[in-house]
């Protein structure tokens, strides 16, 4: 039993005998006397004793330790003792080498830290978080997380933005390939969307390389040139938090909610064909979670946020364009470097520089206005993206180099180059070679430039099923399914009016016939005269 329950029963036992002795208490509860007379004095057992520290054969020099740890508090950050060096010096300067390096280590590690809290002491503040309260729609929150998605079949790293309102908790996610500038400004710009506003006081941020250039003393940045423009055109002021562990307490909202909701949300790894459809499923979820109560919070954050939209200041009247535009030159392999990655292009911009935008998620070619190329952004160093349409025109005049593109590798783990494709280039090569045959198939894919992709496919189907591999009339067997195809007409509503029906409800009248004219009764020119140029000239001296 505890003591306290021992005393309990001694004092008990007492109580109901006066007349036992503490012997026989002692006896009964086989402790010793002095244990029955203070549970007799008090019912609170006394404190038990500290066991007094043991000495050890370091207590010598501890003296000299504590000296060399205070020294290392003004000393330069890399040029401080370590335990090895303090060991060191012991033997060497004061002759005392009766601790064990390990014993040495021990106390150094323990020792070094109170040394540094002593002397902080009344010098500096005291560690710790002081509440906050947030009035709405004046700040936010704004981090980026990892998370994995398994993109069209392959695990890829990915990034997760998320802005936190601090009044609401309203927070908008997206998913982005990188955390470059462009996918950093346009998560701020859905958000802003989203939110139907902007934040009055000002936003918190790690200081990150998006934004901020070089961290300098105390709350001061250099911001990057692109984002002090971002933020001039939507009106907000950023708050950088102290860098380091120290600081992530100063925007813990945004901490906590990015692993929320990449534990509640994107657990198992999502699987999706491209990061805007997983981005549309996001926008639904963040919609969804308006229902959802904050700890602490008696509102959802819905109803919250209904009073915080009205205060967000309002969105610019023109989108601030995100991406960022270059000039690459296409190289003779028809493909372009950007960021350390390489993309396809259209084979007749070879050795043209043409104009790109990057954005967080694609990447943009232009002819002019035209977007001639769109690939999604990659992010691996030295990755590579090929379309085979980019490489038609080469390939007529290079078919053997066909088999082995990898373009021709990608459209096949894409899909489009599809079972119809190679059955029709094997029958074509059956035919007429490889050379011819490839030709064949290569004239037929241009026809995916000006047709459907599914009525192309059904035009080759039946040129195989007639045992035909000529690209003509693969092309008149698709316009045949193209004209075959059922044109969708708009569903007409019964509670639609009449067309002749103006939507006042009156009836639209047509403009009233013209007066009809009299009948003309004069007789009918005579064209006679005219048939003289039906008779055929005879040559002068012909009889």
């Amino acid at each position: 039993m505890s003591r306290a329950e021992l005393f309990a029963h001694i004092r008990r036992d007492k109580r109901l005998d006066p007349n036992l002795s503490q012997r026989a208490l002692a006896e009964k509860y086989g402790v010793h006397r002095r244990t029955v007379r203070q549970a007799l004095d008090s019912a609170v057992p006394p404190p038990r004793k500290e066991a007094q520290p043991r000495r050890t054969v370091l207590d010598p020099a501890k003296g000299w330790i504590d000296a060399m740890l205070v020294e290392d508090l003004t000393a330069p950050r890399k040029q401080k003792h370590t335990a090895r060096r303090i060991h060191q010096r012991l033997a060497q300067e004061y002759d005392f080498a009766l601790a064990s390096y390990s014993s040495v280590c021990d106390y150094v590690a323990g020792r070094r830290v109170e040394i540094q809290s002593e002397a902080r002491d009344g010098h500096r503040h005291l560690e710790g978080m002081v509440p906050q309260v947030h009035l709405p729609g004046e700040e936010a929150e704004v981090d980026f997380a990892d998370v994995w998605v398994r993109l069209a079949g392959t695990v890829v790293k990915c990034h997760l933005f998320t802005l936190r309102l601090s009044y609401s908790g309203k927070a908008v996610h997206r998913v982005f390939a990188s955390q470059a500038q462009e996918s950093f400004l346009e998560g701020h710009a859905e958000a802003f969307r989203v939110l139907g506003g902007v934040p009055t006081r000002h936003i918190r941020y790690d200081n990150l390389k998006p934004a901020v250039n070089q961290v300098c003393t105390g709350r001061n940045r250099v911001e990057s040139e692109r984002w002090v423009t971002f933020r001039a055109h939507y009106g907000f002021d950023a708050f950088y938090c102290i860098p380091g562990q120290e600081g992530a307490h100063e925007k813990g909202g945004v901490e906590q909610e990015g692993g929320r909701f990449r534990r509640t949300h994107l657990v198992p790894v999502p699987d999706v064909g491209s990061l805007e459809e997983l981005n549309e499923k996001i926008a639904a979820i963040d919609a969804a979670e308006d229902d959802r109560i904050l700890r602490g919070k008696l509102t959802s954050i819905g109803f919250n946020f209904v009073a915080e939209c009205e205060v967000l200041a309002p969105l610019p009247f023109e989108d601030f364009e995100c991406g960022i535009t270059l000039t690459p030159k296409v190289d003779r392999s028809s493909r372009i470097s950007v960021r350390q990655c390489h993309y396809s292009v259209p084979a007749r911009f070879i050795g043209q520089n043409v104009r790109i935008l990057l954005r967080g998620n694609e990447l943009l070619v232009f002819e002019r206005r035209k977007v001639v190329a769109r690939h999604p952004r990659l992010t691996k160093r030295y990755d590579f993206r090929d379309e085979l349409d980019h490489y038609l025109e080469i390939l007529l005049a290079k078919p053997g180099a066909l088999a082995g593109s990898t373009a021709l590798a990608a459209a096949r783990e894409s899909g489009a180059f599809t079972e119809v494709h190679e059955a029709f280039w094997a029958a074509a090569r059956t035919a007429h070679g490889d050379a011819a045959g490839t030709r064949a198939l290569i004239e037929v894919l241009l026809l995916h430039r000006r047709m459907p992709a599914e009525t192309v496919q059904l035009g080759m189907a039946a040129a195989i099923r007639a045992g035909s591999t000529s690209p003509d009339v693969v092309a008149i067997e698709a316009r045949k399914a193209v004209a075959a195809a059922p044109v969708a007409e708009p569903a007409d509503d019964e509670s639609d009016p009449p067309p002749w029906v103006q939507p006042g409800g009156k009836v639209a009248h047509l403009t009233p016939r013209r007066p009809q004219l009299p009948d003309d009764k004069r007789p009918l020119p005579s064209v006679a005269p005219y048939d003289q140029l039906l008779s055929r000239r005879q040559p002068k001296g012909t009889a």
